[in-house]
């Protein structure tokens, strides 16, 4: 995944939780910014628009952290791009 998307994902929530720049990190866990569910659905929308893809309900479940976050992402940009 490259750097690029990780600082595109890491703006996203930053901006939607309103965090303040730096806050967030690939290593950070959604509980330690404190993203609830709701949080994350709105992120996840954020996400949507930041990328134009569409992230399945499914996938979304077991995501708890920065990092799955933005390998969930990159796996969905790179099969739009392949397809």
């Amino acid at each position: 995944m490259s750097d690029e998307l990780v600082e595109r994902v890491l703006k996203t929530i930053t901006a939607s939780r309103k965090l303040p720049p730096g806050k967030a990190t690939i290593d950070s866990e959604f509980q330690d910014l404190g993203i609830d569910s709701m949080d994350a659905v709105e992120i996840l929308f954020a996400l949507e628009n930041e990328f134009d893809i569409s992230i399945p309900d499914e996938e979304v479940r077991n995501v708890r952290n920065v990092r799955q976050m933005c390998e969930g992402v990159a796996k969905l940009v790179a099969a739009k791009q392949g397809a």
